[in-house]
């Protein structure tokens, strides 16, 4: 997954009722902050100074040389004094990349000995602020508001994570989703309306023979196979468990096929996200298990059974975490099974083959087990248990007159035992605010059974990715209840009806 050197520009608001004094000091101020923020070590991504803006021209102009810039992730503003806000309507109307509102002002504390009104009308942001919210609100443009001081770290935490939702952003119309055959029959989750996610995303979702990439693979030449293979061997625990060694290295080296062979058609058609379906592999030898697994842990999303919405939803979650220090993880997940013993409650999360290494905590083993649906040879796969900690679970689902995207809040635990038998990898979380009430809640919402999962986003980023792209949220955390839920899910219903 390539790593592009995205910016974001810190545009300051004024105007020149006050001289040219103020306005220097303006734009001291402002790259004073600039560089704090860039110095501060909590911001993923370069901040970049530009000149005040005091004309409706040249506020029109900046917006639009952000839209044509292709290393700008979005804008950041300040009001440093009062600047009145129909100067900027139309560069706001023409301006089509995340924007953040930051509320602060230059001094911490009001100088209470020597301030008198110069100084107030220099340093009036919790004027001019206000001035430039309304114009957001009469224009209804979505945007992110942090409010605090510019040097609080927590102020920098939040501007830190609304970047990463704004390369989400900025990068989700550029997926594509290869699917491999088509959706599993007579399944409603996974399907959905492919133009409309094109138009609300920029999402391409397109579909192809599967005996088209089998040939792929079926090409790729066996030194590469066996130096894959000998990769493998050397990074992860083998587990024979009684098969014959030569039987069960061939099992391997046919996923490392496909995993070459997958990535070359992949990368060869520019499509960062797949999908498979276990009832249509061709002339495949295994369902692909081990080759997705590497293959998500290189960045690209997966949803199975044909699920390309969840495909396309891990794929931009990887983007949002991608650099991101002592990051756990991010995977394609399904519910599988309960344990609802009072005080143990959880949800047993796997598939069939393909959760994402990235998510695994301790040994990662090659299991090659039987697999009674696709009526192929033994696949081989990776075997884990994932990490333990608070992460969120979204399903984005199609309504029929709008997407919804669910954002549940979970906590991931260890199993209270072991599962020997069981080879695939797996993780167990509890909902919050319970089992209960968060199973509940996700059906209500019309939750699909696959997630796309992270340990290292938060429900507030994927809100805000949402609202960025015009679509309904809700969450499920610790303050809901059933019937505060069922309400909200009746006023969504009105809102996006009109």
């Amino acid at each position: 997954m390539e790593q592009k050197a995205y910016k974001f520009w810190f545009c300051t608001g004024s105007q020149d009722l006050y001289g040219d004094e103020c306005l220097a000091n303006v734009a001291q101020h402002s790259k004073i902050i600039v560089e704090a923020l860039n110095d501060s070590g909590v911001l993923p991504f370069e901040v970049v100074w530009k000149p005040t803006l005091i004309t409706n021209e040249l506020i029109r102009k900046t917006f639009n040389e952000a839209n044509m810039d292709e290393e700008c992730a979005g804008v950041i503003t300040w009001m440093h004094t009062f600047s009145p806000a129909k100067s900027w309507i139309l560069g706001l109307q023409e301006y089509r990349k995340p924007l953040l509102h930051l509320h602060t002002q230059f001094n911490e504390e009001i100088p209470y000995d020597t301030i008198d009104m110069d100084f107030m009308n220099e340093n009036q942001s919790a004027h001019g602020d206000r001035e430039y919210g309304h114009i957001f609100s009469r224009l209804g443009k979505e945007r992110k508001i942090v409010v605090g001081h510019w040097s609080d770290v927590n102020v920098q935490k939040k501007i830190a994570s609304w970047m990463r939702t704004a390369i989400g952003v900025i990068e989700n119309s550029h997926v594509r989703v290869m699917r491999i055959a088509d959706n599993m029959r007579n399944v409603a989750v996974t399907e959905g309306d492919k133009v409309e996610a094109q138009i609300k995303f920029g999402w391409e979702v397109d579909a192809y023979p599967v005996n088209e990439i089998a040939a792929e693979v079926e090409a790729v030449p066996q030194n590469a196979i066996d130096a894959l293979v000998e990769e493998y061997y050397d990074k992860y625990e083998i587990l024979l468990e009684g098969r014959d060694e030569k039987e069960f290295r061939r099992l391997v080296s046919v996923q490392a096929g496909i995993e070459i062979g997958f990535e070359k058609f992949l990368t060869e058609r520019d499509y960062h996200a797949i999908v498979t379906h276990f009832g249509d592999l061709g002339s495949l030898k295994q369902l692909p298990g081990l080759a997705i697994q590497r293959l998500m842990e290189k960045g690209y999303g997966f949803g199975g059974e044909g699920d390309w919405k969840t495909a396309a939803m891990v794929r931009v979650m990887k983007i949002m975490t991608q650099g991101m220090k002592d990051a756990k993880g991010t995977s394609f997940f399904e519910d599988y099974t309960y344990n609802l013993v009072p005080g143990k409650e959880g949800i047993l999360q796997a598939h069939m083959l393909e959760v994402c290494p990235t998510v695994a905590d301790g040994p990662i083993s090659i299991k090659a087990q039987p697999l009674s649906m696709g009526d192929r040879e033994d696949p081989a796969r990776l075997v884990f248990t994932s990490k333990t900690g608070a992460g969120i679970a979204t399903s984005l689902v199609d309504l029929g007159n709008r997407f919804r995207l669910i954002i549940n809040t979970v906590d991931c635990k260890k199993t209270e035992k072991p599962m020997p038998k069981l080879p695939v990898a797996t993780a167990f979380w509890t909902p919050q605010p319970s089992l209960q009430t968060g199973a509940e809640a996700w059906i209500l919402a019309g939750g699909a059974h696959h997630t796309a999962f992270s340990y290292d986003l938060t429900a507030e980023q994927m809100g805000d990715w949402a609202e960025a792209m015009g679509i309904e949220a809700v969450y499920i955390d610790n303050d809901t209840t059933i019937r505060q839920f069922k309400n909200e899910l009746k006023w969504n219903s009105l809102y996006y009806r009109v």
